[in-house]
């Protein structure tokens, strides 16, 4: 079955940190390009990172530079998002999908996973 699934979300204070999973099923990531995107409540999705399929070039929504940080592991068929710093702005259900060779976007994409729940509150 092709699959993404992520994992690692939960609540957190501000401050803190967290890291997501991003694990393929039925595919080898190393082919695809890989971006986590995130909708927070009545808002629309927005791109917080991606990460190229081989020459692992990276790219960052401007407010979480410097603070989140995506990762891959090939052997493990696995995209991390490490998320240090978290605000409250943060707080978003966050998803990853993956692009044949390229970093996806809104429009255009081949796999979605179910999404991981990130909420930032003290």
């Amino acid at each position: 079955q092709v699959q993404l699934v992520e994992s690692g979300g939960g609540l957190v204070q501000p401050g803190g940190s967290l890291r997501l999973s991003c694990a393929a099923s039925g595919f080898t990531l190393d082919d695809y390009g890989i971006a986590w995107f995130r909708q927070a409540p009545e808002k629309g999705r927005e791109r917080v990172s991606c990460i190229t399929s081989n020459d692992d070039n990276t790219y960052y929504l401007d407010s979480v530079k410097g603070r989140f940080t995506i990762s891959r592991d090939n052997a493990k068929n696995t995209v991390y998002l490490q998320m240090n710093g978290l605000k409250p702005e943060d707080t978003a259900v966050y998803y990853c999908a993956a692009l044949l060779r390229r970093c996806p976007d809104l429009f255009e994409y081949n796999y979605w996973g179910q999404g991981t729940q990130v909420t930032v509150s003290s």
